[in-house]
């Protein structure tokens, strides 16, 4: 039976100096980092770019999550006060 593990996913939307959209894909875990032009094609890229590390690293599965549980995550909204003049 094989294991499971569980990498933390950050994907931001970013702009190339040509101006197009990209998307970036950071594993937080093992600090791997990837992109792609849709969020599917970064996801695509960053899980090759990391099962490609820990064929050469594997003793880094130590930093992945190996809860039946994913982490969680979320975001939320911080707002900047009006200065009242």
């Amino acid at each position: 039976m094989e294991n499971k593990y569980f990498a933390d996913i950050v994907i931001n939307k970013e702009k190339l100096s040509d101006g197009k959209d990209v998307f970036v894909a950071q594993c937080t875990n093992l600090g791997i980092t990837s992109q792609g032009y849709t969020t599917d094609e970064a996801i695509k890229n960053i899980k090759e770019a990391i099962e490609l590390y820990l064929e050469e690293m594997p003793e880094a599965y130590t930093e992945l999550n190996s809860e039946k549980q994913p982490s969680l995550f979320s975001f939320i909204e911080i707002k900047k006060p009006v200065k009242n003049a």
